[in-house]
């Protein structure tokens, strides 16, 4: 029990900017075995904006509360993802071989493609969000952050990491196994069936085919994932939530 109260420490130090398991001494097979947790960290994160979401909508017009909640979400993150958004843009475009692409997205310079890349998946975040329907906006709020690292966890279990000179994701990709993705996904569907009931499922068998379909295509493009990678596709997942909940429950 000790062990696993650690790695959910281990795992809200590594998501946000909450210094709760600073104290403890990180071994690589703890890292990777924490990303089993790390779709009850996105819970957590989802949990919080419901709370702010509660506290302000009698004071603020939902777009403006809206617009907050995704700085909120930002903010409680340290941003960790977005910069993989801009640098996976930027190689994805400016690269003409897998060696070239990786190369510019190491390069912490960022340029019009990431810029672009990055505003949009903001706009499109932003502006999904503030068209899900009010009874639904709480679940979608509280399955958004989760689904988005449940993603980074089959992306570790299922992909190589390419990058041979190692980097931040690597002691996850090849520390992560079958028990950390099978608590990760009953996290996910249990999360699912009780914010969205039987439809839920849906939701995630969905996300399971844009799994399939993000691991063919960074293995086909890249060879793998790295660091980079599993940024940027949080931030994408997120969206595509929110987009899902639109489709499934907008009308």
């Amino acid at each position: 029990m000790r062990a696993c109260w650690d790695d959910f420490r281990l795992a809200i130090s590594f998501l946000t900017v909450f210094p709760v398991g600073r104290d403890i001494k990180a071994t690589p097979e703890m890292l990777g075995r924490s990303m089993g947790l790390f779709p009850a960290v996105g819970l957590l994160l989802g949990l919080g904006l419901c709370v702010a979401n509660w506290m302000l909508q009698g004071l603020l017009p939902r777009a403006v509360l809206d617009c907050l909640l995704v700085l909120l979400l930002i903010a409680a993150t340290g941003a960790l993802h977005l910069d993989g958004v801009a640098d996976l843009f930027d190689g994805l475009a400016g690269g003409k071989d897998r060696a070239s692409m990786l190369e510019i997205m190491k390069d912490s310079r960022v340029g019009a493609i990431g810029v672009v890349g990055l505003v949009m998946v903001l706009l499109l975040k932003y502006l999904s969000l503030y068209h899900v329907p009010l009874e639904y906006k709480n679940a979608a709020l509280i399955f958004m952050p989760a689904a988005g690292r449940w993603m980074q966890v089959c992306l570790c279990c299922y992909a190589p990491y390419v990058r041979s000179e190692g980097g931040t994701g690597s002691a996850f990709v090849e520390n992560v196994g079958q028990p950390e993705f099978l608590r990760a996904t009953a996290t996910l569907i249990v999360a699912s069936l009780v914010l969205f009931s039987v439809k839920g499922i849906f939701l995630v068998f969905l996300l399971g085919i844009a799994t399939m379909l993000i691991l063919r295509y960074f293995e086909s493009r890249l060879g793998g994932v790295t660091g980079d990678v599993l940024g940027a596709v949080t931030e994408m997942v997120e969206v595509l939530v929110l987009l899902l909940v639109l489709a499934t429950f907008g009308s």
